[in-house]
């Protein structure tokens, strides 16, 4: 018997999953290319190799793959206006490109048939000959996964090299007009060639998870469908949440990425364009207000901001993939992420699990986590299956072959019990609203040194919180300069569950506030905690620690004063969930004992 029979006996004989953490009923259904492609809870039993630092396929595909192929790729909408290149004409990005060697197929003729032409997947990103291998090598980042799984199934994959870094010219944009416009032009070639079935898929994690968002924002017909992983959905919306800036924030363009385009050749002179002067300006400005620095024309950070031009022009599908315990990118990236898409028509799917800023599948990564930041769901967070689920969703995306997917959100407890809900928050999470007064908080007025802790609980029944729970705080700053707050909501023993931010300027949420707070004059914070999942049981309470600020953040540029809290009107909002140990699946490849310490048991 081949693998492939093997693989469908298996799934058609494992009605159900069972175990430590429960059974989900699979769906009856008999046809045969349903059971080619298990949902994830009917994987349990199957066997992935795990032999190499990544997840495989299956079943392998039967092309060979072609020796890598060096492109430049001509980016005309870069003109003298936009500097760098642009002022002598001949802005390109550069690609290295890997195409399935198929029987009968020759892929170098002016008119390739039908039968003959592929789809593209392409990993786009700053890296390649900057810390990492040229494009026209595997990389072991994300290009090897790519290449060596799926160009023997009929695909061709490209890692291209946005301005400013690889071989590319023009200069280090950050994200900003010049690189989405080389981003859509490498969509739109690799969508056109004459080898080409005319649908392009992009994947990246971090940096190269920003760059299919980017491409997202055109609308482009080529691009059939994005899977960022990490990925920021814009930059400020990820260096300033609701005023508060990570440490990294001011010197992300110029500090960190413009040297990329700096390397010593006769090329650097190219890096002189206006997104590169202007990084200089709008880091340290956007520090100082904690905002967007829009006026007087300014359009720095909105040129960086994506979403809402996803919303409006993309007609393709979306994959997030995001760790839960990540503090580069952080899951506020993914919700309400998921759930803008979805209601603005996109088919979209999530998968959550609890690691930090890496790949579902890296045991590198995910077993070094600490606790509270995902050491207690490991080692069941490692996903196998990544390699084949992949396969199944550009396949039906790109190929038009297989099935559907099942749309929704695969998401992972704190604890390790993966679950599937077909949005997120679920749709039948119930929000507990507490006053601020019963949490017993030990303080009433907040310092640089001040520490206020509050407890809820216990509660009476296992719950989940899962989602962004809120906590509405009314401040009364003492000085002109206003009042900054960092929370971190703990279990009864101290372990990490979750984080809020806020500079009280920006009291309303969001990205707008205002310049400064009026001394002795009250306002409401409405502060949201980050996406979490977490698993509480019955008994358990939790905790919440109040302080200025906290890990990754630096105190606001205003804050240097003190403020008072009025408790009584204070309101914690925590979205809850009852789930049972029926509703969660096993993944591939683990052993799940009777009773594992930190992981949830059954």
């Amino acid at each position: 018997m081949d693998l492939r029979a093997w693989l469908i006996l298996v799934v058609m004989l494992s009605a159900s999953l069972s175990g430590c953490f429960g059974e989900k009923e699979a769906e009856d259904k008999s046809d045969s290319v349903y059971q080619v492609y298990p949902e994830p809870w009917q994987r349990a039993d199957l066997q992935y190799i795990d032999t190499d630092v990544f997840s495989r396929v299956s079943i392998n595909g039967s092309n060979n793959i072609s020796v890598p192929i060096s492109v430049y790729v001509p980016v005309p909408s870069i003109t003298a206006a936009d500097g760098g290149a642009g002022v002598t004409g001949g802005a390109e990005v550069h690609l290295g490109l890997w195409l399935p060697e198929i029987e009968g197929c020759d892929f170098t003729q002016s008119n390739v048939s039908a039968d003959c032409k592929v789809p593209v997947i392409a990993d786009v990103g700053p890296y390649y000959d900057d810390g990492d291998v040229s494009a026209t090598t595997p990389a072991d980042r994300l290009g090897r996964f790519l290449i060596e799984n799926y160009v023997p199934h009929g695909y061709a994959v490209a890692q291209v090299s946005v301005f400013g870094t690889g071989n590319s010219n023009h200069c280090m944009d950050l994200m900003g007009t010049d690189e989405q416009r080389g981003i859509d032009a490498a969509v739109s070639w690799l969508g056109e060639a004459e080898w080409s079935n005319g649908k392009v898929g992009l994947i990246g994690k971090s940096y190269d998870g920003s760059t299919p968002w980017q491409a997202a924002t055109f609308g482009n017909p080529n691009l059939a469908t994005i899977v960022p992983m990490s990925g920021l959905i814009g930059v400020h919306e990820l260096m300033w949440r609701n005023g508060s800036m990570e440490a990294r924030g001011a010197i992300m363009h110029n500090g960190v990425y413009g040297s990329f385009g700096v390397d010593g050749d006769a090329g650097d002179s190219q890096n002189l364009c206006e997104g590169y002067v202007e990084g200089y300006v709008n880091g340290p400005l956007a520090y100082q207000t904690g905002g967007m620095v829009d006026y007087a024309g300014n359009t720095y950070w909105t040129e960086r901001s994506f979403l809402d031009r996803v919303v409006q022009n993309y007609q393709g599908s979306v994959y997030i993939i995001q760790g839960m315990q990540d503090w580069n990118v952080d899951p506020h990236m993914a919700f309400p992420i998921h759930q803008i898409i979805e209601q603005a028509g996109i088919e979209v799917k999530t998968l959550a699990g609890q690691w930090a800023h890496d790949y579902p599948d890296r045991v590198s990564g995910h077993s070094s986590q600490s606790s509270g930041e995902g050491a207690e769901a490991y080692p069941y967070t490692l996903r196998w299956d990544w390699a084949d689920e992949m396969l199944y969703w550009f396949d039906w995306y790109l190929k038009g072959e297989g099935r559907a997917p099942t749309l929704g959100v695969e998401m992972q407890d704190n604890r390790g019990g993966w679950r599937f809900e077909s949005t997120y928050p679920a749709l039948d999470t119930e929000y507990i609203e507490i006053s601020g007064i019963d949490l017993a908080p030990s303080g009433e007025s907040m310092t640089a040194s001040s520490t206020i802790s509050m407890t809820y609980g216990p509660f009476e029944e296992d719950i989940y919180i899962a989602g962004m729970p809120t906590f509405h705080i009314p401040v009364t700053p003492s000085t002109l300069n206003g009042a900054h707050g960092y929370l971190e909501m703990r279990d009864e023993n101290g372990m990490r569950l979750g984080h809020a931010v806020m500079d009280y300027r920006f009291h309303a949420g969001g990205r707008d506030g205002q310049l400064n707070l009026i001394p002795y004059v009250e306002v409401m914070g409405y502060m949201e905690f980050m996406p979490m999942d977490v698993f509480i049981q019955a008994g358990e309470s939790i905790q919440i620690i109040m302080t200025q600020t906290g890990q990754d953040y630096v105190p606001s540029s205003s804050s240097v004063g003190g403020y008072s809290i009025d408790w009584d009107e204070a309101t914690l909002t925590l979205p809850i969930v009852k789930r049972s140990c029926d509703d969660l699946f096993k993944v591939p490849m683990q052993e799940y004992a009777e009773s594992t310490e930190g992981v949830r048991t059954c």
